[in-house]
């Protein structure tokens, strides 16, 4: 049986053909590192080639889910920004292998998802949230563009109108609010989160294998062209943006509890 053993910042776990994986660095609210962002580049590959695992659960250690880029990392990218050009391959591979995954992908949002971490439970095919969970993406807030995925998956769940405000805000919303426009499938009392998981997770692992997948596949394929077509140009963009005086404003900012001063340098 495949085993996870190698990934420190993701830990894996099976019930029968179902697997769990957990973002794992609950003090940092499971905020992405350089390390866990190496991880989830090849996380959904090695899955894929998991041939005792039919059905995936994505969920977060602790009380939040991913709160996006961890903000030392952020800093390291401002201080080598030669170091982005491995971030961007990882990027493409993070969704790029959420997509190409042709297992079902169930998201367990346990708590709140910004960022990046908005990104990896949207581009899930299924997100069951806690009703105390809050989504949204923030990217603009610390003078990044939103172009490793967020401005790509965001306008084809909720619409290019309702997509923009929140990616030019960076506003977070309730999972209340992201389950009435669209954003997300299903909302739950915290405790009853882990029932209403399992039960679709096992209702799925009994259900016709290869029709679910190949159904996946299918429903995926214009998705897959549009993402390819268009995230080399989000994720050049993040790199302009990433060498910005506003984006080392915001890191600032970030880190001294203030608000941000931005002069659009």
């Amino acid at each position: 049986m495949k085993t996870y053993d190698q990934y420190t910042t993701i830990a894996a776990s099976r019930q029968g053909r179902i697997l769990t994986l957990t973002l794992n660095r609950p003090e940092a609210l499971n905020a992405v590192n350089a390390q866990m962002h190496t991880e989830l580049s090849d996380i959904f590959y090695d899955v894929q080639n998991d041939s005792d695992a039919d059905i995936i659960v994505l969920t977060g250690a602790g009380k939040a889910f991913c709160a996006g880029g961890d903000i030392k990392w952020m800093q390291d990218a401002i201080d080598q920004p030669e170091s982005f050009e491995r971030t961007a391959v990882e990027a493409k591979r993070i969704v790029f292998g959420q997509l190409d995954l042709e297992k079902p992908l169930i998201c367990r949002l346990n708590g709140h998802a910004t960022g990046l971490g908005a990104t990896i439970a949207l581009f899930s095919d299924i997100i069951i949230a806690t009703d105390r969970a809050r989504i949204g993406d923030p990217h603009v807030s610390v003078g990044l563009v939103a172009g490793d995925g967020g401005a790509l998956i965001w306008p084809q769940l909720v619409g290019y109108a309702r997509a923009k405000q929140y990616l030019f805000t960076g506003d977070l919303m309730t999972a209340t609010e992201a389950e009435r426009i669209g954003l997300i499938n299903q909302v739950v009392s915290d405790d009853q989160l882990d029932a209403t998981v399992n039960a679709l997770a096992e209702r799925l692992a009994k259900g016709a294998t290869k029709a679910i997948r190949w159904t996946k596949v299918t429903t995926n394929l214009a998705l897959k062209q549009l993402v390819h077509a268009h995230f080399d140009a989000g994720i050049a963009y993040e790199v302009m943006s990433n060498v910005t005086r506003d984006h080392q404003e915001g890191v600032n900012a970030f880190r001294e509890k203030r608000k941000p001063d931005y002069n659009g340098t």
